[in-house]
């Protein structure tokens, strides 16, 4: 029996610690895919996990860059979600090769819906023409409870590599392969007159539980190997002596 009772407690202590390692990771608000080609269009989802027991997320108020402003946005209707695209005059035009740009789009808000305690919501849009005078473009996000909480994903990447507590959605963007110049990510050159329409290509499923899983496996894993060493270490100390 004390065996037993060593291995259990052994068992115990390697979920949490594998628990608390691999939950901060899922809790963050992500664009997935995370990158895209420069001078070209994408569509991306907002991965929003729900990390609150005992409230649901109700609302999801995303900020476009200003200092890059995309001529071309578009969003997937979401049964279930109002959503409100908002458009800014810029400062001053911004020259692209479909002429001057005044007006941009400035933030998205979804709201309505409702992401329960345990789940997650993909929010989709298309989008373009990315920059091509930058390697990453960032997506503040508000993210609002039923009881009135409201977090703010809105925290730069940190310049030492690290993760800040509350890391704002980034899209990274990366030098065209070639082609037609328009990118190969998710969108073709056809996808710029198509700004008024929503997009309606559906999100690959893979993608819904990629960052999570390879954690969590990986997290089984230690807890096996674990449990595994403790309980031989106690079976060589319970061996009676030759």
């Amino acid at each position: 029996m004390s065996l037993v009772r060593r291995a259990a407690t052994v068992i115990a202590a390697a979920t949490a610690l594998t628990v608390g390692l691999a939950l901060p990771a899922l809790a963050h608000v992500t664009i997935q895919p995370g990158t895209a080609e420069q001078g070209g269009f994408t569509k991306v989802a907002f991965r929003v996990p729900n990390e609150r027991d005992n409230a649901s997320t109700t609302k999801i108020e995303v900020s476009f860059p200003a200092d890059h402003p995309l001529a071309f946005v578009s969003v997937k209707p979401l049964p279930g979600w109002d959503v409100k695209v908002t458009q800014g005059k810029l400062p001053k035009p911004v020259k692209t090769e479909y002429g001057d740009l005044e007006e941009a789009v400035t933030k998205v808000v979804w709201s309505g819906g409702k992401i329960n305690p345990g789940e997650f919501q993909e929010f989709e849009v298309s989008m373009g023409q990315l920059p091509k005078d930058t390697d990453s473009l960032v997506f503040p996000t508000k993210q609002t409870y039923s009881g009135g909480e409201v977090v703010d994903w809105s925290d730069a990447p940190k310049t030492d590599g690290t993760e800040a507590e509350h890391p704002a959605p980034v899209l990274k963007l990366v030098p065209a392969s070639g082609g037609d110049g328009h990118g190969t990510a998710s969108a073709s050159a056809s996808a710029a007159p198509a700004a008024a329409a929503p997009s309606v290509t559906p999100v690959a499923a893979a993608t819904s539980a990629s960052d999570g899983t390879a954690r969590l496996l990986g997290g089984a894993g230690l807890v096996v190997g674990v449990i595994g060493v403790v309980i031989g270490a106690l079976g060589l100390r319970r061996r009676p002596a030759a």
